[in-house]
């Protein structure tokens, strides 16, 4: 065979395998699988899977951002990354202007970038930190004071308290994980009202939020109460890249 024709023959059959990818994903409402899938694929071959995907069908795309987090809103006792990719607590607050964005109870922090549409997706790796919150927040929530993190005040997450798993809503529940996770996936598709969280490491789901109309921008959040450990962003466009340094539960 010939190198133009064996070139030719091997993008098909790649083609081919992405294909039967897709279809063992099954889609209930907008909402990927609650069972085992086969993703997150690699970030080059979300982009060739538009090649292969129907147009019309309800195949849900998520596009892999490169999220960044914003200092000016994290609690002055986070320590940030200078790359802006890793977080943990120092215990020890510092000197910060108290600015309307900057939260000052809560140990947590938001990404630098928000969305009003679209659906989106990041890695979180979260190895060997026992207490930690991951998902999303809007923009009008709560800075200042205690506020219970649940879908009623704005915030859409999943986290841990030493052994325990949680799904913070109102009240809070019990998350039922199997294998401890190392690395978290969150998916936000803004117009179907859906933030999901997937194990990525089993490359199973954990929880999706459903039925809520979102009406203004949502940010990636995150908060951690381990001083031991860093809290790291690991998907982007440069997914090797090294683990952050330095820059309340």
């Amino acid at each position: 065979m010939d190198p133009a024709r064996a070139r030719a023959s091997e993008k098909a059959s790649r083609k081919r395998r992405i294909s039967d990818e897709v279809k063992k994903l099954s889609l209930a409402d907008g909402v990927l699988s609650i069972g085992k899938y086969n993703s997150p694929f690699p970030f080059p071959v979300w982009r060739e899977m538009l090649d292969v995907i129907n147009p019309v069908s309800n195949f849900l795309f998520f596009l892999p951002v490169s999220v960044t987090l914003d200092v000016e809103t994290a609690n002055p006792q986070l320590e940030v990354s200078e790359d802006l990719k890793s977080l943990r607590w120092t215990r020890t607050p510092r000197s910060l202007p108290d600015t309307r964005k900057r939260f000052t109870h809560w140990l947590c922090v938001l990404g630098s970038e928000g969305f009003t549409s679209g659906r989106h997706y990041w890695e979180v790796e979260v190895t060997g930190n026992r207490r930690w919150s991951l998902g999303v927040a809007a923009e009008s929530v709560e800075r200042k004071d205690r506020v219970r993190l649940s879908p009623e005040t704005g915030f859409w997450t999943i986290g841990r308290v030493v052994d325990q798993f949680y799904i913070n809503s109102s009240p809070r529940s019990r998350l039922r994980v199997g294998q401890i996770p190392g690395k978290v996936g969150v998916y936000l598709s803004y117009e179907s009202g859906t933030v999901s969280f997937y194990n990525v490491d089993t490359k199973s789901h954990l929880h999706t939020f459903t039925g809520n109309k979102f009406t203004e921008k949502l940010y990636p959040f995150f908060r951690t109460g381990d001083g031991n450990q860093f809290l790291r962003i690991c998907s982007g466009s440069d997914p090797d890249r090294e683990r952050g340094g330095a820059s309340g539960w």
